[in-house]
């Protein structure tokens, strides 16, 4: 008896790379979707750098539009989240040497008003947990911002995003030994800020979702002069 044939799937890669060629074309829904598979990740990535909010939305839209020009480039021989992490990353740690030419060169002026972390909370919620859950998530994102910077990158690729030490290696440039000496110093760091008072809830802090997920996305769109 004849064996019925078994029809493959296509896999993730072939997947990938068939967005990527959709978009590289043009397809405003391809942008899109890239956009908002990626977004959380490489916003709390850029933000780890820069510690601001609008600083951060402003680097990461620069990315994109940097990266969307560039797909012709994008060979596949890593991940399309690490491709663009990495030019994420470099957007924002050439605005941060900016801003520090800025701040040696002109004295400080007031800073614009940051757009405050929204909480995914519904309208049911009760009020005093939406506000304990404020303070907590307030709680961690200062603490974390409060890390050095060679530490705070490593924190948030490994804690936050859950990265694996490789990823997080290959993603920062570093040796895997590097990450977990980072790591570890990181956590003790936290540990000393925040002792007892918070847990382990990180993994709602600095969002990046809703609408502003979605300004920043339509944005990139009407950057690219793609058809809504």
């Amino acid at each position: 008896m004849p064996q019925p044939q078994m029809t493959s799937l296509p896999s993730p890669s072939d997947e990938e790379a068939a967005l990527v060629r959709r978009a590289a074309a043009g397809e405003a829904d391809a942008v899109r979707q890239i956009i908002r598979t990626h977004n959380q990740r490489l916003y709390r990535l850029v933000r780890a750098v820069l510690r601001d909010n609008a600083d951060a939305e402003e680097a990461l839209q620069e990315a994109y539009l940097k990266a969307f020009a560039n797909l012709d480039t994008f060979a596949g021989e890593a991940s399309l989240s690490t491709w663009l992490s990495r030019i994420a990353l470099n957007a924002a740690l050439m605005r941060l040497r900016a801003r520090k030419r800025l701040k040696r060169a002109v004295p400080p002026v007031a800073e614009a008003e940051i757009i405050p972390f929204p909480l995914s909370s519904t309208s049911t919620a009760d009020p005093e947990r939406v506000m304990a859950q404020r303070q907590l998530l307030h709680l961690v994102e200062e603490a974390t911002d409060a890390l050095p910077e060679t530490f705070r990158l490593v924190f948030v690729a490994r804690v936050i995003e859950g990265l694996s030490v490789e990823e997080t290696a290959a993603l920062l440039d570093l040796p895997a030994a590097t990450v977990k000496t980072r790591l570890h110093r990181a956590r003790k760091l936290i540990r000393t800020r925040l002792e007892e008072r918070i847990g382990p809830v990180l993994i709602d802090a600095f969002p990046f979702a809703g609408a502003r997920c979605e300004r920043l996305t339509e944005a990139v769109i009407a950057k690219l002069g793609l058809e809504k």
